[in-house]
């Protein structure tokens, strides 16, 4: 279960909170969306399934995000990116399955092709749910109004409301332009580990034709496409909560 209090390391000058649970290897890690927290439906269910299981389990807070220090504007793929690389170097141990939630499956993505250029191959397995890797380029971008363009050029940000929060969604120029630089959706893209991507066909925000995407990228040996009919973005219902569980459980299962 989630640990009464987080622990803090500083990850280039920004206080990330990090909740490590202790466990058997395959681990899990988690990571989870823009304008997300580790505190979430889906992060807290799958604390209390480690626990049961006696698996690892982490997550942390990206900056500007949740109990970390700094200021979500200041963020970036390239910044989450580096954080998220310096938690799982820290705290995990051997085999580790990837999670990652809308975002959090473009830092995933990125934390295989960046562990792997360093010689770690402890990734064992990565489980995406509703992934947006690239989608500053792929989805932010393309349907730019003149407004907002000119609120990037003059301002440095455009501000959109969010169905998931009171405040808006902050996009910057910074995000935008470091985006292009973190691009994993050009081509193959070699995981040397089996993916599972779950995604709803009624979510808004990404659409199905972008996993549909994802995965005609990745190697069709190692990669299961769940399409759930009336998902949403979030995937939070207990139906949803049940697919998710299973589809970590089972991707334990073929690392151990």
């Amino acid at each position: 279960m989630a640990a009464s209090v987080p622990v803090f390391i500083d990850v280039d000058e920004s206080s990330i909170a990090v909740r490590p649970a202790p466990g058997a290897a395959p681990g899990v890690v988690w990571l989870g969306g823009y304008k997300s927290d580790m505190l979430g439906t889906k992060a807290e269910m799958l604390a209390a399934w480690a626990a049961r299981e006696g698996r690892a389990y982490l997550r942390h807070d990206y900056s500007g995000h949740g109990e970390s220090g700094g200021k979500f504007t200041d963020g970036t793929i390239s910044r989450w990116l580096a954080e998220s690389l310096a938690v799982f170097r820290r705290f995990s141990k051997g085999k580790q399955i990837l999670v990652g939630s809308s975002m959090g499956a473009w830092i995933a993505l990125r934390m295989v092709q960046e562990l792997r250029r360093a010689g770690d191959d402890r990734v064992a397995g990565l489980v995406l749910l509703a992934p947006a890797p690239d989608f500053t380029i792929e989805l932010i971008e393309p349907v730019l109004t003149k407004s907002q363009k000119r609120d990037l050029s003059k301002k440095g940000f455009f501000a959109e409301p969010s169905d998931y929060s009171d405040e808006p969604y902050i996009y910057t120029r910074a995000l935008i332009e470091d985006g292009r630089a973190n691009r994993v959706m050009t081509g193959p893209i070699d995981t040397h580990c089996p993916v599972h991507i779950l995604q709803g066909l009624a979510d808004p925000d990404v659409p199905s034709s972008h996993a549909l995407k994802l995965a005609s990228m990745l190697p069709a040996d190692d990669v299961t496409l769940s399409l759930i009919p009336d998902g949403d973005h979030r995937l939070s219902r207990p139906e949803d909560l049940d697919m998710l569980k299973r589809a970590v459980a089972d991707m334990v299962r073929r690392a151990a």
